[in-house]
């Protein structure tokens, strides 16, 4: 029996809804393919994503390959197309155990379709498949998926669907069993994950959650929330911020620009005087709290100036790890109609910000020397601190563990210990 082989692209609820599909798929008995989990947010990424499949079919000959992910669900037919793919599965449908019940036979030869990827914004219940661990020592768990806002650039909501959220109660269940486990350190995701609870009952908010987690799992060492949008930042998550020392003080934000028109002409909800408002504010509350965040160079109609709000943003909210993304037309956004910046500018302008960001990070490390940290260990010379910095050790520590050390330098964008 040879055990299906799996390849994820894009983002770490990608990653985690790979690690459920290995389990429905050793659970219904299916071998001997290749499953590609791809990712749609850029262009770019549905280039490689077809780079990966020939690869992997190369790799793998007279295997099925099946395709699934965001790239699957907005574009099945592109997929489709290629004489590599046996099958094309939409995002919902990955996530359901009749969907890998018919995909037992090796050849997926039979009455399935080759193409099974229906209208993912039917989609109303809770988001999906929950799993037992993903990480060695750091866990991730799924509260949220699918997004109700339409940005001008994204073509992630065609992929995700709706958003929908994972009831308090389960969640909370969850992290128990994870804690029981020995994960010292949970991390909540989601695709939007500041509207989670918006379609439960009372419709809580992301603040909710995180202190109701706090209260009900109190052996839970360390929870970290990954990207949110910081306009829908509620009270109770400040409160956390404020008084929890188990919410580690990292934010990844979604800020995406820093120009007033170009944030409106990207339909988000947010000026750039409300970012640096709420990082002054976080930061007040909690002075050890480091950004990260998601900037678009070379949107539609940006000129020189506009960008340059965006390079200086860096510096006025204070970012330390900048995600930064050279913008790409996705076919059916509204963005994809306005007028083009040159490919050229585009990429000179991301280069610039990644400079930038470079120069955020080796300030961020330079501050750390000396300074005591309580890490958590990934690899017997690996870690990260509470503000999700990568530490390198001069010496093998236990696996799972959390150390307080000293600082000793920085090299290669890591700390030294």
């Amino acid at each position: 029996m040879r055990p299906p082989v799996f390849s994820t692209l894009g983002c770490r609820l990608n990653a985690y809804e790979t690690e459920a599909m290995k389990e429905l798929a050793a659970a219904h008995g299916v071998e001997g393919a290749v499953v590609v989990n791809t990712c749609a947010v850029t262009a770019e990424a549905v280039r490689k994503a077809k780079q990966e499949i020939r690869r992997l079919a190369r790799e793998n000959p007279g295997a099925p390959v099946i395709v699934t992910g965001c790239a699957a669900q907005t574009e099945p037919e592109t997929f489709a197309a290629m004489p590599e793919v046996s099958r094309v599965i939409g995002n919902h449908e990955k996530m359901q155990p009749e969907t890998w019940i018919g995909l037992q036979a090796p050849d997926l030869i039979g009455e399935t379709e080759r193409v099974m990827v229906d209208d993912i914004m039917s989609v109303k219940e809770t988001a999906g498949h929950l799993i037992d661990g993903f990480g060695r020592h750091r866990a991730y768990v799924q509260v949220q998926n699918g997004c109700d806002h339409r940005c001008t650039f994204c073509i992630i909501p065609y992929g995700r669907g709706n958003s929908r959220s994972v009831p308090a109660g389960v969640v909370v269940e969850q992290i128990r069993r994870l804690v029981d486990k020995g994960f010292a350190e949970v991390v909540l995701t989601g695709v939007d994950l500041t509207s989670w609870g918006a379609d439960l009952p009372g419709e809580p908010r992301l603040g909710d959650l995180v202190m109701r987690i706090l209260r009900l799992a109190p052996d839970l060492r360390r929870l970290r929330i990954s990207s949110i949008d910081s306009i829908e930042a509620d009270e109770n998550l400040m409160l956390a911020i404020a008084t929890e020392p188990r919410l580690m003080p990292h934010l990844h934000l979604s800020l995406q620009h820093g120009d007033d028109l170009i944030l409106k002409r990207m339909k988000r909800r947010h000026l750039r005087d409300d970012a640096i408002r709420f990082c002054d504010e976080a930061r007040r509350l909690r002075p050890d709290i480091v950004f990260g965040a998601d900037l678009i160079a070379g949107f539609p109609t940006e000129t020189e100036a506009m960008f340059e709000n965006s390079l200086k943003l860096v510096e006025e909210c204070g970012l330390t790890f900048l995600h930064v993304f050279p913008y790409s037309a996705r076919k059916g956004t509204p963005a994809a109609r306005m007028p083009q910046v040159r490919g050229p500018a585009i990429r000179d302008r991301a280069a610039r910000l990644r400079q930038a960001g470079d120069a955020a990070l080796l300030r961020h490390l330079a501050a750390q020397r000396g300074k005591v940290h309580r890490i958590l260990t990934e690899g017997p010379r690996i870690g990260r601190t509470e503000q999700f910095t990568e530490v390198v050790f001069a010496a093998d520590r236990a696996e799972g563990a959390i150390v307080e050390t000293a600082i000793t330098g920085f090299a290669d964008g890591r700390l030294l210990a």
